[in-house]
């Protein structure tokens, strides 16, 4: 007896990797419910919602042509830019930040949008730069410019993390690129320089109390400290197999701040235990290594650097959420990816999904290997 063949479009969809992601999303939307009290209503529903819509958004992606991405990469650019200019006169004020812009029939956060945007403006500027040129300013000034406009006009809003994740994104796409190394030498010393002038110059002094209280959280445990402080007490109660499904103290009985967003981890360690963390560690590395898998057999610069930038993106939103919420990194606001709510959180990571199945098809196309 035949096995049942996929339609073409289907088959060469990468299910080693949808599979696994959508069982996280699912596990995400049964933290969600948990968290929302044992109701659907209001995280899990749109949770799941917002993945199937952004699935297919992301499918459409995976069949745009390369010369048609690679012609859009600056215009993009600009329009993103441009949205951010828009958060500073028109945004919605969340939170004491202003970082949202409404559009009627949508609520977006540019900030979000220009993670991914760094990577493929910054990935058409160095597949059109001649190899020869990689060590020259040439190759590090409008790239530096390209990065500085969006971190400044985000900084301003303010919001760190997203501001660092650009950053990060921007510069793994430089090293990529094979700039010199000694230049990321360079700007890693005048990082540590300046970071003491930033501290005390250039952050607001809530996001000051927030290096503080990560430096020594119990210092204030009941004030700056509540948040890690509240998120360790929830991830080491859960040991090894969690309290069950729907009994965990610290989210029901809202001692863990926001359960539902930036401390989902958390939230799922206290019932779920260390296995539920290992799954999701698990899921996380599979992607991950998908991504760089993408990455490595690309069929042209534009491609490698696009799809290793990207995966660098992911990387820095799993690393730094689970860093923040287990007490080894500052609490910047960064969601954890396909399990935190948050429209413009999922959108961004879709994108990011969509991207590597566009340059996985790319790298499929006969005719397409070209390593200039």
């Amino acid at each position: 007896m035949k096995g049942i063949a996929l339609p073409a479009t289907l088959a060469e969809l990468p299910w080693r990797v949808l599979l696994p992601l959508t069982l996280l999303v699912t596990f995400g939307a049964a933290v969600l419910y948990s968290a929302a009290g044992g109701s659907f209503q209001p995280f899990a529903s749109s949770h799941l919602l917002r993945y199937a819509i952004f699935l297919a958004m992301a499918l459409i992606m995976s069949r745009i042509p390369q010369s048609l991405v690679q012609l859009a990469a600056y215009p993009a650019y600009a329009a993103i830019v441009i949205l951010l200019v828009l958060v500073e006169i028109l945004g919605a004020v969340g939170g004491g930040s202003q970082r949202w812009l409404e559009l009627g029939f949508i609520r977006i956060q540019p900030s979000e949008l220009m993670k991914p945007g760094i990577v493929l403006v910054l990935a058409s500027f160095y597949h059109s730069l001649p190899a020869g040129m990689t060590g020259s300013w040439r190759a590090l000034l409008p790239a530096a410019v390209l990065i500085g406009v969006p971190m400044g006009l985000v900084l301003i809003q303010p919001d760190l993390g997203t501001a660092l994740a650009i950053a990060f994104g921007g510069a793994v796409v430089m090293f990529l690129a094979g700039l010199p190394t000694k230049w990321f030498v360079g700007g890693g010393v005048a990082a540590i320089v300046a970071v003491p002038l930033a501290f005390f110059f250039a952050l607001e002094p809530y996001q000051q109390r927030r290096v503080t209280t990560f430096l020594d959280p119990e210092s204030d445990p009941l004030g700056d400290g509540y948040h890690i402080t509240q998120s360790k007490i929830a991830i080491g109660s859960g040991g090894l197999f969690g309290k069950g499904f729907g009994e965990g103290s610290q989210s029901h009985l809202n001692y863990l701040p926001e359960p539902h967003t930036d401390f989902v981890f958390a939230t799922m360690a206290e019932e779920w235990g260390l296995l539920g963390g290992l799954l999701v560690l698990l899921v996380f590395g599979i992607v991950l290594r998908w991504g760089l898998t993408v990455a490595r057999n690309a069929p042209d610069r534009f491609s490698r650097l696009l799809a290793g930038g990207i995966t660098a993106t992911i990387f820095f939103y799993v690393a730094i959420n689970l860093m923040m919420v287990m007490g080894l990194a500052p609490v910047v606001g960064i969601p954890l990816p396909f399990m935190s709510h948050g429209g413009s959180s999922m959108m961004t990571n879709m994108i990011c999904i969509g991207s590597l199945m566009m340059v996985e098809r790319w790298s499929r196309q006969p005719g397409t290997r070209n390593f200039g």
